[in-house]
């Protein structure tokens, strides 16, 4: 057995925190201080955000990767999101680094989201620097917090080891780090410092062959499909010969057309790679997140990035309205199809299958929000299509139905308590912990069926008058708990295809909230609102008003109807129920019956009961 070196000239750091702690904005500080811009240049906040989506929701979204020089040292920084919904990316990004900073919130501390990534960073045996952010925070209280920070490492089984970890107090928005709160710096270099002092440098066998586990692809239109991964050991020079290493064992030549690797944000060209780096690779076509890139004399597979299993299901079809195809550029099955799979390339935690049905696929992922995220995204790309309610994937173990349950971390004022506990307790909620700070708030945690949370949000935020805090974190499988109804109201459908009358609208106010305004074009089974009762309701929103040449005072009154507040894409998949769809085009939202015709609901109610 020969004996491990280290390549003590880099490091391989993941950035890990809950959403919104300030990871991206600490990235960036890192950049402006270790020389990587002039002094003068103009550079965007949050540089590490570069999806649209990401800049405008001011959350990160996808793993991202970049590099600084301190000290002669080259620092790989890998971005982590802070969703739990996006864990396939965490997973992805902590099999490239040997060491990660913990990020937490000096007001906030330890949320469900930092306990996620932490234990996923624990069990990879990382080594932690714990770095406590918004010190000048007026409500921060950083000696509680290092308290919960322990107490959560303690909670996740962490070593001695890991639980004597290097400690600094930051303010990442100026870019400061010191090391005590009191403590005044006006920049990084104790961050950077501690990095390079603290975090050990990646090893490698010195006899072993090349091997590189690919946690990322890209997609240049010169080079085609790039492999991203860290380099375990040996190395590699542009025009190798090497071969890749699949799931299923099998192997497939690659001949290397370029190497690169990060400099800052950007990709330099390098003639060979060492061990430790993270490198991207052209020259292969079919490779998957996962595979193992090595010597085609001594191929020899890495153990594959293995990630948790997807808890909700959602169903895709092709829209099949009679507005199908007026505003979309990819309207039918195969190219949304094609979309999909090319997702699962790039996303390890969604999978996607088949159900029988030409026109429709599964898709299945994390939670709702990573879904939302995907239609959102796809919808940008101008597809159009038919999302359904996402639904909770069940196992049988034993013969009995398990269902996975969410570990619901609850921030409210104490006068909402009451109405949060009880919405929570219809939704098969169990509190299993409640905190009280003393300052007019609670902390409470559940543990909840991910089934009953699927539309919880919006109404949690009304109940809490928009003060309350929600995060919930898979907690594994449980028993079922028992039927629980989606939704308490009804929905009023538009019985016939046309435009909507403001003199309709007004008339059918009184029967409950409404999504559509005058003008806007309605067909049948499409949702126009919300009914104020439990069952649906047939109504016709473009109904004109009788004309006669009676004239009387008052008869000819202005209607003025309530304002509508349109719907987000996941306020949208949140409200329908199972017998309903989202219809998802580039410029509009709509929601409707999966079956169209009223006459044909009807029917089909009629045979069930």
């Amino acid at each position: 057995m020969s004996k491990m070196l280290r390549n003590d000239r880099l490091r391989n750091i993941a950035i890990i925190a809950h959403v919104d702690h300030g990871k991206t904005t600490l990235v960036d500080a890192m950049f402006h201080q270790s020389g990587l811009f002039r002094a003068n240049q103009a550079v965007d906040e949050r540089l590490m955000d570069t999806m649209d989506l990401e800049r405008e929701r001011g959350i990160t979204i996808a793993a991202k990767n970049c590099s600084v020089v301190w000290k002669n040292t080259r620092i790989n920084i890998i971005d982590t999101p802070g969703h739990a919904d996006f864990g396939g990316e965490v997973e992805r990004a902590l099999s490239m680094a040997d060491g990660a900073i913990l990020l937490v919130d000096a007001s906030e501390g330890p949320l469900p989201q930092t306990r996620f990534v932490l234990k996923k960073a624990l069990e990879a045996n990382l080594k932690i620097v714990v770095v406590i952010n918004k010190i000048d925070r007026q409500d921060a209280r950083p000696d509680e917090v290092l308290d919960e920070i322990y107490d959560l490492l303690i909670d996740l089984d962490a070593t001695d080891e890991q639980l004597e970890f290097p400690l600094l107090y930051a303010v990442g928005r100026d870019g400061v780090a010191m090391t005590s709160p009191d403590a005044r710096a006006d920049n990084l270099h104790a961050l950077l410092d501690t990095i390079i002092e603290e975090i050990p440098g990646p090893t490698h066998d010195p006899m072993a062959p090349f091997q590189m586990l690919v946690s990322d692809l890209g997609y240049s239109d010169y080079m085609g499909r790039l492999a991203v991964g860290k380099i375990f050991n040996g190395t590699a020079h542009s025009r190798d010969n090497l071969v890749c290493i699949a799931e299923n064992g099998r192997s497939m030549p690659l001949k290397v057309s370029k190497l690169q690797v990060y400099e800052g944000m950007k990709l330099v060209d390098v003639d060979d790679v060492q061990p430790g780096d993270i490198a991207v690779l052209a020259g292969i076509e079919d490779v998957k997140i996962g595979d193992t890139i090595c010597n085609r004399e001594n191929p020899k597979a890495l153990p594959r990035i293995r990630v948790d299993e997807p808890t909700v299901s959602m169903k895709f079809t092709i829209n099949n309205s009679p507005f199908g195809g007026k505003e979309g550029k990819y309207v039918q099955s195969s190219r949304i199809r094609e979309r999909l799979q090319k997702e699962t390339l790039r996303n390890v935690a969604i999978q996607v299958e088949e159900v029988g049905d030409r026109d429709s696929i599964l898709v299945k992922g994390r939670g709702e929000f990573q879904l939302a995220i995907l239609i959102e995204t796809m919808r940008r790309e101008g597809y159009e299509f038919c999302v359904g309610r996402p639904e909770a994937i069940f196992h049988h173990e034993n013969g009995i139905k398990m269902e996975p349950l969410e570990r619901l971390m609850v921030d409210c004022e104490e006068r909402f308590l009451g109405v949060v506990t009880e919405k929570l307790s219809l939704r098969k909620g169990k509190m299993t912990n409640m905190v009280n700070n003393g300052k007019g708030r609670v902390r409470m945690e559940f543990s909840v069926p991910t089934r009953t949370l699927i539309g919880y949000r919006d109404e949690f935020l009304t109940d809490t008058r928009g003060t309350g805090i929600m995060n919930s974190l898979f907690d594994g499988y449980g028993e079922f708990r028992g039927e629980c109804p989606s939704r308490f109201t009804g929905s009023i459908v538009a019985d016939r295809t046309g435009t909507a009358v403001a003199y309709a609208l007004f008339n059918l106010e009184p029967r409950g909230r409404l999504f559509i305004e005058p003008g806007q074009p309605v067909y049948e089974g499409m949702i126009v609102g919300e009914h104020n009762r439990a069952q649906d309701i047939n109504v016709n929103p473009c109904k004109e008003k009788k004309l006669t040449n009676m004239r009387a005072s008052g008869k000819d009154d202005n209607v003025i109807l309530s304002p509508i507040k349109p719907m987000t894409l996941e306020q949208a998949i949140n409200f329908i129920r199972e017998d309903e769809l989202v219809e998802v085009t580039p410029l509009s939202l709509r929601m409707r019956k999966a079956v169209l015709s009223a006459q044909k609901r009807h029917n089909m109610r009629g045979a069930r009961e």
